[in-house]
């Protein structure tokens, strides 16, 4: 797994590549906590480039969710296709905003198909 960090005007986006399973969701859930507890309260997870996530994946999302919450920030998965049956599965789509691209929320983070 690759994690790059790309900050934006108002977003910051965290690009996740490869496969995210028991050996690097603890990596992939540091990253994220890190970027929420260094202030960046528009946190959007670009999840397009994720060819595996295992169910720890989705606990290391589901985690940065309620953090993110908890801080009073917003945390995105893009693009909708990957977050939308992965995110499903695992019940977290209840929860976390999801956006059909990093563009879309990038331009306006008020865009979300859920809204929670």
């Amino acid at each position: 797994m690759d994690i790059i960090v790309e900050q934006r005007t108002i977003t910051t986006v965290v690009r996740i590549t490869g496969s995210v399973d028991g050996l690097t969701a603890d990596t992939l859930m540091a990253t994220l906590q890190q970027q929420i507890d260094a202030g960046n309260t528009q946190l959007i997870a670009d999840l397009s480039g994720v060819s595996y996530t295992s169910s720890a994946g989705l606990r290391a999302l589901l985690a940065t969710v309620k953090h993110a919450r908890s801080a009073g920030d917003d945390f995105r998965l893009a693009p909708e296709t990957f977050a939308l049956v992965a995110a499903g599965l695992a019940g977290v789509a209840l929860l976390a905003s999801l956006v059909p691209a990093i563009r879309a929320a990038s331009v306006d983070p008020t865009k979300a198909l859920h809204t929670n």
